[in-house]
């Protein structure tokens, strides 16, 4: 029981540290882009941002409309933040410091997180508004059309890993000697990395928020401390896919020409770092492309990652069993 819930602790610590770790460099990074001076220069250079956020929000009435239908509406928000948190549990920063090293990482990581788009759904069908409505029904679709690739993207990796345990996977790049990215899989790499950025909903992909069109889309009805949950599950989200990546393709917590008897060391700083440094470029995506239109968000999944993803997984199975 009790390593049970140091386990527990532990994730839900990794995900609140992820989660503030990537709101800092999200705000720091539009500060840096947009010359905005708030979270550059105010409270400690900024770094005070998460904690403000948190307090604001925390201190605000949870205000619940007449016509919402209350336990949908009071629960959606803990499908989204349940999916979030319970990725970090397979996600290994060692051979042995991982929460639970499943045979079926892999299966059980792509299966949990889409967990969300109930919760996303269920918040916008709820809400008794119509732009809510229209928001959930955005999402639905779009989470729905780009899971298809997130999930053929991996297979390519499981076909050249031969297992779906994510340690085995970075076990078999060591053994490889070289990342997947670099070894056959950049073109998996490039479309999981689309697919989840699609996935969190963030620009160009924002289309169920679209501040502009649909106010805030699923998360207008909430305030207070539901929306903040929407909000850090968010970053939440962005981090442990970021470090999912940095799983797959790019080697996880392994350097090379450092000692393997080192790795519980300098294994959580290499996947950290590498997890940062691919948020890094979500964060200058979302900061420097415009919102796709709906018809464009559709098309690109259907009409051009399925399709890559597909052709990728036919060439790995050749070569794989030709090699």
């Amino acid at each position: 029981m009790t390593d049970v819930l140091i386990k527990v602790g532990f994730v839900a610590l990794a995900a609140l540290n992820g989660a503030v770790i990537f709101t800092i460099m999200d705000v720091k990074g539009a500060s840096w882009m947009q010359r905005r001076p708030g979270p550059l220069h105010v409270g400690l250079r900024g770094f005070i941002f998460p904690l403000a956020e948190i307090l604001k929000f925390v201190q605000k009435e949870d205000i619940i409309p007449t016509d919402v239908d209350r336990p949908v509406f009071k629960w959606a928000p803990a499908y989204v933040v349940i999916s979030a948190v319970a990725l970090f549990a397979v996600v290994p920063l060692s051979p042995t410091l991982v929460v639970a090293d499943l045979e079926l990482g892999v299966f059980f990581a792509l299966a949990i997180s889409s967990l969300s788009t109930i919760g996303v759904l269920t918040a916008g069908w709820s809400s008794a508004n119509k732009f809510s409505l229209m928001g959930g029904l955005r999402a639905a679709g779009q989470l729905i059309a780009y899971e298809l690739p997130l999930i053929l993207a991996v297979v390519g990796v499981v076909i050249q890993a031969e297992t779906m345990s994510l340690v085995g996977i970075v076990e078999k790049q060591i053994e490889w000697g070289v990342p997947f990215a670099f070894s056959g899989q950049i073109v998996a790499f490039l479309i999981f990395m689309v697919a989840a950025t699609a996935e969190m909903m963030r620009v160009p992909f924002d289309m169920p928020i679209g501040e502009s069109e649909l106010t805030m889309g699923f998360m207008t009805e909430y305030s207070g401390i539901r929306f903040l949950i929407f909000y850090i599950s968010e970053y939440m989200s962005m981090f442990v896919l970021c470090a999912i990546a940095s799983t797959l393709f790019l080697g996880g917590y392994h350097l090379p020409f450092l000692p393997v008897e080192w790795v519980n060391i300098y294994g959580p700083i290499s996947l950290i770092t590498k997890t940062v440094i691919l948020g890094f470029i979500l964060v200058a995506v979302r900061w420097s492309f415009p919102r796709f239109r709906e018809d464009q968000l559709q098309s690109l999944a259907w009409k051009f990652l399925i399709p890559a993803s597909l052709l990728n997984i036919l060439v790995t199975a050749i070569l794989k069993v030709v090699l």
